[in-house]
């Protein structure tokens, strides 16, 4: 089994939903007492946060190419970043590591097109559904994203910072985010991503008429087929 290099803490909640699927997928197929091989970099996401909101995404990928390398020089044999917007980073950490790095995007596509989806609503934070590097990687894989509108945006935001990333999932959030994936449903949306690592916590598949891509747990799906495979 090959270890799994772990680059989380964006948020904490996410992390730990990481944590528990990795090893839920390992136990599945290995059976017994099998559990994941680990090792976890769980950033302060206070300061990481406030960059982006400063729109300073060199920064922060100088923050996550560090720990990226630290997961390599501790032994990674991959590495996975358990967060859909830092995949922005995602050239300055493959920069900073010899070790091969499974982009979210790439598995969230994948299982788009397995459930046959090929216009999914993105619900996410406001940089992935507004910045072209996640919708742009998406449509090279031939889907066609579309997104909430502006007011949308706004308060998927709020619900993220404010609400899941610290703990918090509140009915008339997920009353607010179902009103949006209707109003989508309407313009064409075939599917939807769960594109935030937090959006699992407020929304599932029996929640919605059509698929349902969870970023966070196909993402831990193929990190258990590299690391299996």
């Amino acid at each position: 089994m090959k270890t799994i290099g772990l680059l989380g803490g964006m948020s904490a909640e996410s992390t730990a939903i990481y944590y528990r699927e990795l090893n839920r997928l390992v136990r599945e197929r290995l059976g017994g007492l099998h559990s994941a091989e680990l090792l976890i970099r769980s950033v302060d996401f206070a300061p990481i946060a406030a960059l982006q909101a400063q729109d300073r995404w060199d920064e922060t990928g100088v923050i996550l190419a560090d720990a990226a390398a630290r997961l390599e020089r501790a032994g990674a044999d991959v590495i996975v970043l358990a967060a859909n917007t830092m995949h922005l980073n995602a050239d300055a950490i493959c920069a900073a590591v010899g070790v091969p790095f499974l982009h979210i995007g790439d598995a969230t596509a994948a299982a788009l097109k397995a459930r046959g989806v090929a216009r999914p609503l993105l619900l996410a934070t406001r940089f992935t559904m507004e910045k072209d590097f996640y919708r742009e990687r998406l449509r090279a894989a031939g889907l066609d994203p579309l997104t909430p509108d502006q007011a949308g945006r706004d308060r998927l935001q709020a619900i993220i910072y404010d609400e899941l990333c610290q703990g918090v999932v509140r009915p008339g959030s997920k009353a607010d985010a179902l009103a949006m994936v209707a109003a989508a449903r309407g313009e064409g949306a075939d599917g939807v991503i769960f594109g935030c690592t937090e959006i699992g916590m407020l929304l599932g598949q029996d929640d919605l008429d059509v698929p349902a891509v969870d970023t966070s747990l196909v993402h831990c799906r193929a990190a258990v087929d590299f690391a299996l495979g």
